[in-house]
């Protein structure tokens, strides 16, 4: 994630912002730019101040407080090119669902984020796709089915109960699990939906069964037996996760998701500067930079040469606030061969 400035006075703004704090310039989100822009009024429209080729308004979600992406006036659709996948919404008449809501598209925008900037396809049901990428955001009601959060063919539906914090850190608890976020959901479950696109999709299958394993094995029973068995003993030495020892889709999933968390925290990191430099230590491997976009980069080492040294950093941290790690993850070698054959399969797609 970049940071962003008011482009009325300066002032350092964030991508959820919606107002500049200083001098009160109304914000938007350009995503074909990738810039968020301070905005005026110019009738029923906004004139963008990063962007005066032509006159822009505000996704339709904006005036439901779910939303601060703009599209162009002229425009097809009364949706930003985040909204615009989705399918169902929650019931926003019932109190407290427009908060959580709200919660889960902000997460969204910057899991959209990402796949822009990574140029991957993202065919909404309008287009016409066999496959399009749709969302459904649900709520449990009472006597009601249980929600389940996951992937479908395109479909990612997610439980509206991820967006309350304290039901989500239950949760986390009973699963046992270091990391539970409502963006790491985003990532993990879209990360399903393009090993469909990237994968089984483009004739990849063997070059990934050489990484990951042979996904034809039966995922029910892989999913009941990692259930009830857990994880087998020294998992740690070939997956990210616990949950990614469970089936080579959810192996995928759950290295697409890091590979997310890891570009886009390096680019959060080198928006803001951030170098790192030990001083106990003359370990070159200790070290990073990171003035280079991590998006972009060719390989993958670079990434994974900054990534490391960062996340020791940003670990300590967050234990001198008395927090959890900020990375609660250890990658061995072959985690990390993963990642880059994910890295490497995004740059080939890519071009």
């Amino acid at each position: 994630m970049q940071l962003f400035s008011c482009q009325n006075c300066g002032q350092l703004v964030y991508f959820e912002n919606t107002a500049c704090v200083r001098c009160g310039h109304r914000l938007g989100y350009l995503p074909e730019a990738g810039s968020m822009s301070a905005v005026e009024p110019d009738g029923a429209d906004w004139r963008a101040l990063a962007d005066r080729s032509g006159a822009f308004r505000f996704c339709a979600n904006w005036e439901l407080n779910a939303c601060n992406w703009l599209v162009p006036a002229n425009g097809d659709s009364p949706y930003c090119i985040a909204c615009q996948h989705n399918r169902t919404i929650p019931d926003l008449s019932v109190p407290g669902n427009p908060e959580l809501w709200a919660k889960l598209e902000q997460a969204k925008r910057r899991l959209f984020y990402s796949l822009l900037k990574l140029g991957l396809p993202m065919p909404t049901e309008a287009s016409g796709d066999p496959e399009p990428l749709v969302f459904d955001f649900l709520a449990e009601t009472p006597g009601g089915p249980r929600v389940m959060t996951g992937h479908d063919n395109g479909l990612i539906t997610i439980s509206l109960a991820e967006a309350d914090d304290a039901q989500r850190e239950v949760i986390r608890n009973q699963m046992h699990e270091p990391y539970r976020t409502l963006l790491g959901h985003f990532r993990h479950e879209v990360g399903h939906y393009f090993w469909d696109k990237l994968v089984d999709g483009s004739g990849s299958q063997e070059a990934f069964r050489a990484v990951f394993g042979d996904e034809r094995e039966d995922y029910g029973a892989a999913l009941q037996r990692h259930y009830e068995q857990g994880p087998a003993p020294g998992w740690q030495d070939g997956f990210v996760s616990e949950y990614a020892t469970t089936h080579p889709w959810e192996d995928w999933a759950e290295t697409f998701a890091h590979y997310l968390h890891i570009v886009d925290t390096l680019e959060m990191a080198g928006a803001f500067g951030i170098s790192v430099k030990p001083e106990v230590s003359d370990d070159p491997s200790l070290e990073v930079d990171t003035h280079f976009d991590p998006y972009r980069t060719r390989s993958f080492s670079r990434l994974i040469e900054a990534w490391l040294p960062l996340s020791y950093a940003v670990n300590s941290l967050n234990r001198s606030m008395g927090q959890p790690d900020l990375y609660p993850f250890v990658l061995s070698q072959p985690a990390i061969d993963k990642l880059a054959f994910i890295h490497d399969l995004l740059r080939r797609q890519r071009h």
